[in-house]
């Protein structure tokens, strides 16, 4: 009997959901043939049969979030009978059985008694349901922030919201406390806030009052201190869009690397004149080719080889200490029918401008065609963002985690600048000229450092000394 397991999809990927079953229980399968569909926080990707046989078990439902390195699905290798030749069964089964190491079995009508804020420590920046509970509760007309969540970590379930939407019809249950029974010694009163939701998000924000525990975040969506956020009043000719599940991920991203790196900006002013005649000598070989010879394409080449002089911004931060990095992979900021996906350059301090050219050309490709995967977008160990023709000034982008800056493009216009000439004398011409705004993470990148890095690359940028 062979285990399917649900395997690492990325590096920072926990746990994936079951979006779709493509076989069935007594199904004959190949080696290699896609089992599944999994959702995960990155991207969707296919689970292939690690063997052939027989389908003997399938352990989790359609909808369900599963683990990594957890079984979803056992295959009988002793029959290796060709799929025609077997009768398959009348019918899919309404819904697999759940095994015990996925999900507990349904409870019974009454409500399971709350999870304690203590038994279940949280960041009040993670996300609090999956995708498919969050749809779950739209179409039950559910406000996830009013339900307790009963998973992993106070995690809402797809039970939680189910009981939501249908309460049974018992008197109510009491109002949830976030306390525990025995109560902990009381707060200085200075520092004691009422709770007006009991969601995971404020139960972790009353222990961490409750037992002296440092900073008290705001919560979105509901406020912080005094400031409560006010309710919405739908009006004429407003319209409600919910958030996809990559915009939910996207949102949660950018909410977490707010909270968690203090975000310093400083920008440069990069005369691009002798990279722009340089490009246009040579785009239109280039798109005979088939490829686009892009200001990006330049913008990458002189970032990685600034990385690799300053390893300083080539790092991530742990707990209580931080790694320098050994390679140098820029993820490039592109658009999807999904929304912005951040592929990656791999080892991009070894490519020239034609390697990197085509390298971003196959990923924005793939990405405009949704077939981007999760390895595409894994392992950026720092971040190149660029606007697009319809661009602006300059902007401080968002760090990608886990890395500790980002590069943002501004938008190339002509300006009067002040050049010198071999002689020594000032002269006054037109160039084209770009900000590029540097977004770093001043718990371990100081100004000295992060100047310099910008420094290089704008030096490298304005000399143009590229092999194209």
């Amino acid at each position: 009997m062979i285990d399917v397991i649900l395997p690492q999809l990325g590096e920072s990927v926990s746990e994936g959901t079951i979006s779709k079953w493509l076989v069935r229980e007594g199904e004959v399968v190949k080696k290699d043939q896609t089992l599944a569909s999994i959702a995960t926080d990155k991207a969707d990707s296919d689970l292939p049969s690690p063997a052939g046989g027989r389908v003997s078990k399938l352990l989790a439902a359609e909808g369900d979030v599963v683990a990594v390195k957890t079984v979803i699905a056992r295959i009988d290798e002793s029959v290796q009978t060709p799929a025609a030749n077997l009768s398959p069964p009348a019918a899919p089964p309404a819904a697999p059985p759940l095994a015990p190491a996925i999900a507990a079995p349904s409870p019974p009508a009454a409500p399971p008694a709350p999870v304690p804020a203590q038994a279940s420590p949280r960041s009040a920046a993670s996300a609090l349901a999956t995708p498919t509970v969050r749809k779950a509760a739209l179409e039950n007309d559910v406000d996830l922030e009013r339900v307790q969540g009963t998973g992993e970590r106070g995690r809402v379930t797809r039970d939680d919201v189910m009981r939501a939407a249908n309460p049974p019809a018992a008197s109510p249950a009491p109002p949830v406390s976030t306390r525990a029974s025995t109560p902990p010694p009381a707060p200085p009163p200075a520092i004691e806030r009422p709770q007006t939701r009991a969601t995971p998000q404020t139960q972790q924000i009353a222990q961490m009052i409750n037992t002296g525990g440092g900073f008290v975040p705001p919560i979105p969506g509901v406020g912080f201190g005094q400031f409560k956020v006010p309710a919405y009043r739908p009006a004429e000719g407003d319209k409600v869009i919910p958030f996809t599940r990559r915009r939910r991920i996207t949102a949660d991203h950018m909410t977490y690397s707010k909270f968690a790196s203090p975000h310093v900006v400083t920008v440069a002013e990069v005369d691009v004149h002798h990279a722009s005649r340089l490009r246009n000598a040579h785009k239109d070989r280039y798109k005979a080719e088939g490829m686009s010879l892009t200001m990006l394409a330049f913008a990458v080449v002189a970032t990685a080889k600034a990385l690799r002089e300053n390893p300083q911004m080539n790092t991530r931060v742990l707990d209580d200490s931080y790694v320098v990095l050994g390679s140098v992979n820029v993820g490039v900021a592109v658009d999807s029918p999904d929304g912005l996906v951040v592929p990656v350059v791999r080892r991009a301090d070894e490519l020239g401008v034609r390697g990197i050219v085509r390298a971003i050309d196959d990923l924005a490709k793939r990405a405009r065609a949704g077939k981007i995967t999760i390895d595409d977008l894994s392992g950026a160990t720092f971040s190149v963002s660029n606007p697009g023709l319809k661009g602006n000034l300059f902007g401080g982008a968002i760090i990608n985690q886990p890395n500790v800056g980002i590069l943002r493009m501004g938008e190339v216009k002509k300006r009067v600048v002040v050049i010198e000439s071999e002689d020594g004398e000032d002269h006054i011409a037109i160039h084209p000229v770009m900000y590029m705004a540097l977004s770093y993470d001043h718990r371990v990148v100081d100004g000295v450092a992060a100047n310099g890095f910008l420094w290089r690359v704008t030096e490298i940028l304005e000399k143009a000394d590229f092999e194209v």
